[in-house]
């Protein structure tokens, strides 16, 4: 009986594997499909990569959404690190619980209300929608998730360490960028590099924010598609996959380099005692 659960938990992780990855498979092999047709496979070609070179909008929609991506994971991380650490090292101020809803809200609203809410204020103000907008959108989606990664930190780093560099001289400010900052540097790298992703791959947000003239990739590729998928979508789609796949990789070989040297360090401190006696 056990061999037969074991049988099934292996057939329905199988299952589950290709129904989330198979149509993930399938679009980067059509990209390198030599037929003008997505449909019919035509034989291997790379000439659609090499076709991409020459489309004019489809570059500089990548290059929109690698600035805004860029721009947007910077500001989300520092506005994260500073909210994680008045959430963290001020204790429980009056507003706390108000704050602390605050920056956690976008994580429950759907993108859509939040899309709408942020044209409703772009609109109320007067500001025109274009590259700025965009930015401004991508972080009020992305700090919330900066903030939680860098909060699990910096709630797990010691801070009795930063009380004995401050008894030895050292200022507030400069006993958290020397002890407490380089404790929590692999979740802040792992913050940007998810902020990063989240704005290189959204479009719901990208659609109320942003004007003519700053047209992100998602967008690009969503107005193209409702014509008919063409090989160029598939090789442009596969790119930015590989991209988001290398984002999801450093921050897991962060996370996972943070965890053997914590580790290292556990065993080192357990065999202190042997060592001394």
């Amino acid at each position: 009986m056990s061999a037969v659960f074991s049988w099934a938990r292996r057939a329905t992780l199988v299952i589950g594997f290709i129904f989330l990855y198979a149509p993930i498979v399938i679009l980067a092999v059509m990209s390198f499909n030599a037929s003008r047709l997505v449909s019919v496979w035509g034989g291997f070609s790379t000439k659609w990569y090499a076709a991409l070179l020459e489309n004019e909008q489809l570059l500089h929609s990548a290059k929109i959404s690698l600035a805004a991506a860029l721009t947007s994971a910077t500001i989300s991380t520092l506005l994260g690190l500073l909210a994680a650490i008045s959430l963290t090292r001020f204790g429980r101020f009056r507003t706390r619980f108000l704050f602390f809803g605050a920056v956690h809200a976008p994580l429950v609203l759907p993108e859509v209300v939040l899309g709408l809410a942020l044209l409703t204020c772009f609109v109320a103000f007067g500001v025109g929608r274009g590259f700025i907008t965009l930015v401004i959108g991508h972080v009020t989606l992305t700090m919330c998730f900066t903030t939680v990664a860098i909060l699990a930190a910096l709630r797990d780093s010691d801070p009795a360490l930063e009380e004995a560099a401050m008894d030895l001289g050292a200022t507030p400010f400069g006993a958290f960028v020397r002890v407490a900052l380089p404790q929590i540097a692999p979740a802040i790298v792992t913050a940007y590099l998810l902020a990063f992703t989240l704005s290189l791959d959204d479009l719901v947000i990208a659609s109320f924010a942003t004007g003519p003239g700053a047209t992100t990739l998602p967008m690009r590729i969503y107005s193209q598609v409702r014509l008919g998928v063409s090989p160029q979508i598939n090789a442009i789609s596969t790119l930015l996959l590989a991209l988001v796949a290398v984002a999801l990789g450093l921050a897991a070989l962060v996370s996972s380099g943070r965890a053997r040297r914590d580790g290292q360090v556990v065993t080192s401190l357990a065999r202190a005692p042997d060592n001394a006696s």
